[in-house]
């Protein structure tokens, strides 16, 4: 049984002729015909006495009617429910990120979303997670993701995936693979930028274990993580990066980490909106898919 053989069932019932019903849904008398003989077969039962031209229902008819018509409607509701989603689910979502999230995590997100809603396309803005947050107090953007919480009261935090902040050293620079957190100081630290996430991360917890950044030789300061490994790369000193930053790198030895064994650095990514800004459905549905895509990180 489906929702077609229904619809062919309440039409011959409504009009008690498998004649009219066969001009009323412009499909021929057998294929009418046809339609309610696979549902005899299936119900086992008679659905309608024919009395020379003219067709009874019979009491299975009856009863079967009232549900096929509840059946149609509800089935009917999904569709054009369904084809709302859809007729929203197009054109541009624009997403301010993080350099991490937005060149590590988004694009493999963006394109498992994109299988579902081919119409949507994407623009991301990618900076550092002040800015994110300005552009969305301003409201220049209606969706972000920043690696740090800044205080501002206008914005929704959503907590996203979490990450972990490690030390990665090229292998020609340190040898050790593991290091209290005061071995670092023997070596030049390469650092983002103010303003970034990462660095933000990385001054508050070596604060928090009395080494600020001061008492670091610093060799150099970048405004993109990808320069940072470079340098890195080039043995211009030791950095603290995420690592989801540096998968590729660290699984083809490119890069080593060097564990920390007296301190874990963790942090979380937050999904971010204006508190009075309400998100159009295509941003809401993204919204769910990402933060469900999350789990599996």
């Amino acid at each position: 049984m489906d929702i077609h053989q229904l619809k062919v069932f309440a039409s011959v019932y409504k009009n008690r002729s498998f004649s009219r019903a066969s001009e009323a849904l412009h499909l021929t008398q057998p294929t009418i015909s046809n339609h309610i003989k696979t549902l005899e077969d299936e119900f086992g039962c008679k659905l309608f006495d024919r009395l020379g031209r003219s067709i009874i229902p019979t009491k299975e008819a009856e009863v079967l009617y009232t549900h096929a018509l509840e059946i149609i409607t509800k089935a009917e509701t999904i569709n054009e429910a369904i084809r709302e989603i859809k007729k929203d689910l197009t054109g541009k979502i624009m997403i301010g990120a993080s350099t991490i999230p937005g060149v590590y995590l988004m694009p493999r997100m963006m394109t498992e979303f994109q299988k579902k809603y081919p119409e949507i396309s994407f623009q991301i803005q990618i900076s550092d997670s002040k800015g994110i947050l300005e552009s969305i107090s301003k409201h220049d953007l209606l969706l972000g993701i920043v690696g740090a919480k800044l205080g501002n009261d206008q914005i929704n935090y959503i907590p996203f995936v979490e990450d972990q902040l490690i030390v990665i050293a090229s292998p020609s620079k340190v040898k050790a693979n593991s290091l209290p957190l005061k071995g670092l100081t023997d070596y030049p630290l390469v650092l983002r930028e103010e303003g970034s996430g990462t660095r933000r991360e990385t001054e508050k917890f070596l604060e928090g274990k009395g080494l600020p950044p001061g008492k670091f030789q610093i060799a150099g300061i970048f405004g993109s993580t990808d320069a940072v490994k470079q340098a890195v790369k080039a043995g211009l000193g030791i950095s603290i990066l995420s690592k989801f930053a540096v998968a590729d790198e660290l699984e083809h030895g490119i890069l080593q980490e060097i564990a920390l064994t007296d301190l874990q650095m963790r942090r979380r990514f937050y999904i971010v909106a204006h508190k009075k800004r309400t998100l159009p459905k295509a941003y809401e549905i993204f919204l769910e898919h990402i933060l469900t895509e999350s789990n599996n990180l």
